[in-house]
């Protein structure tokens, strides 16, 4: 047994190979898969997901635990809701392992980023936001004859929580805490390939004594999301994932005209403007890009560098990647994890070796040996790409980043602008109000300017073009599970 310096069982895995339904611990009955460590290409577990009629019975569940969850007051929803993150704060030492052995995401950054910020920050704003009264009060009209309205919000009904890999915890929290204030009830599905802390995170429910039904978990594979995502008992799905699933989800989920939140994928770029002091910035524009080997939606992996910069910036930004270190994720120097399995970092690899074939250049790359095993791939900069490359314009999900020059300010919004995607963006200039001008004239949910801050819980996030539909967060995401009522009555 090894252990943290803070006490954290470094081979501690969830026990748990339970699904949670109408409030009981039961075992899945469909198909039986492995779930791997990817830095050890270890077997963690054998976990077998729910089938057809489990996922029938975890949506039943939900819809009839509703009518009572959704009469609740907002106050007893939301202590409810701090109840649960009582537990998962007391679950925390268990909750990092699972992560960090699950997902291959650092320790040095999963003991924050990937447990404490989404319970204590997030899923505590959620509790406190099931409180506040939405009803707004329109006054008097008097056509044809006086009468008075009010506008009152009232929750969506059943909700399907799908969730990715990279993010296990955060993105379910992302879901069912607004759902849950908002008075839903949820059936959660997590991706196959991280299943442990969704199942853990089941228990750990069950122990927080939310009423039966109102929390299901379930997982599965493609066949049972295309189940829940097109189930008639659901009334909205809520999804994380790539562009090309979401729109799989959204079709389904149209056969029924049931509405979709889909927070998808990014290109999301970094424009670094001509009065910025590039020794300041380059080193910490890589280490973000990079974080969670890249696997992260929101990624600033496309840097646009004023020509005047360029060179001043490769230069500057070369001592970044002799700060990243690959491999164990339990070794707190560690700032690179895995990719999540062999075919995706095969995939990462298709990236970088068809840039390079295609003409680019690799600007700046770690070339330490890699683990001999594990899913591991050496951060890079490609350069030397046209705007239209394939890597320029795709999203790839791991520790790859390409850098073009620009020539003005136009061209650089031009270069911002173009390409599907739209979820997040970030602006380096040394002018507050030109920061502002440019951040305005960008096509992104989420525009940085200067490195910005830390991901709050009462702003919205979600994007324009192919990175989704709807806003997760804030009370922009909390109206996502809300349905909007007129009353109006005559005086």
């Amino acid at each position: 047994m090894t252990t943290t310096s803070e006490g954290v069982r470094q081979d501690w895995i969830p026990a748990t190979r339970t699904l949670l339904v109408g409030g009981e611990m039961v075992p899945g009955r469909g198909e039986t898969w492995s779930v791997l460590n990817p830095a050890t290409e270890a077997e963690l577990a054998t976990v077998t997901g729910a089938s057809t009629d489990q996922v029938d019975a975890a949506v039943a569940a939900a819809r009839q635990a509703f009518p009572a969850w959704a009469a609740l007051t907002g106050e007893q929803r939301s202590q409810y809701i701090h109840r649960l993150a009582d537990v998962l704060e007391n679950a925390a030492d268990r909750l990092l392992p699972s992560i960090v052995n699950e997902v291959g995401t650092p320790v040095s950054l999963a003991e924050y980023l990937q447990v404490k910020m989404v319970v204590q920050e997030h899923l505590r704003w959620a509790a406190d936001a099931a409180k506040i009264d939405r009803t707004q009060h329109l006054g008097g009209f008097d056509k044809p004859h006086p009468t008075m309205s009010d506008v009152v919000h009232e929750p969506v009904g059943v909700v399907a929580a799908i969730t990715g890999y990279n993010y296990p915890l955060n993105l379910a929290v992302f879901k069912f805490g607004a759902a849950l204030a908002a008075g839903c009830t949820v059936v959660l599905l997590p991706s196959p390939r991280t299943p442990l802390t969704t199942l853990f995170l089941g228990e750990l429910i069950a122990e927080a004594g939310l009423p039966a039904g109102v929390m299901n978990v379930i997982i599965g594979g493609a066949d049972v999301g295309r189940q829940l995502s097109s189930h008639p008992g659901v009334d909205r799905v809520s999804f994380t994932g790539s562009d090309a699933v979401g729109a799989h989800i959204m079709a389904q989920a149209a056969q029924n005209l049931t509405g979709v939140t889909l927070e998808l994928g990014g290109k999301s770029p970094s424009l670094v403007m001509p009065d910025v002091d590039v020794q300041k910035i380059a080193v910490e524009m890589h280490l973000r890009w990079s974080r969670n080997g890249g696997q992260g939606c929101a990624a600033l992996a496309r840097l646009l560098v004023h020509e005047s910069k360029y060179d001043e910036f490769l230069a500057a930004g070369a001592a970044a990647f002799d700060q990243m270190v690959v491999g164990d994720p339990w070794d707190p120097a560690t700032n690179i994890g895995p990719m999540i399995r062999a075919d995706h970092r095969d995939r990462v690899l298709g990236f970088i070796d068809g840039s390079v074939a295609a003409g680019g250049t690799k600007l700046l790359e770690v070339t330490k040996p890699l683990p001999e095993k594990g899913y591991f791939v050496n951060p890079v900069l490609l350069g030397d790409l046209p705007p239209d490359a394939r890597a320029v314009q795709q999203e790839i999900f791991g520790p790859v980043a390409v850098i073009l020059p620009f020539e003005d300010t136009d061209e650089a919004i031009r270069l911002a602008n173009d390409t599907a995607y739209g979820l997040a963006a970030n602006v380096w200039c040394n002018d507050p109000e030109e920061a502002r001008r440019i951040a305005l004239r960008i096509r992104a949910g989420t525009v940085w300017i200067n490195g910005g801050g830390a991901m709050r819980p009462d702003a919205p996030f979600g994007g324009y073009g192919r990175s989704g539909v709807g806003r997760e967060l804030g009370e922009w995401g909390l109206r996502e599970y809300l349905e909007v009522k007129h009353i109006q009555w005559r005086t």
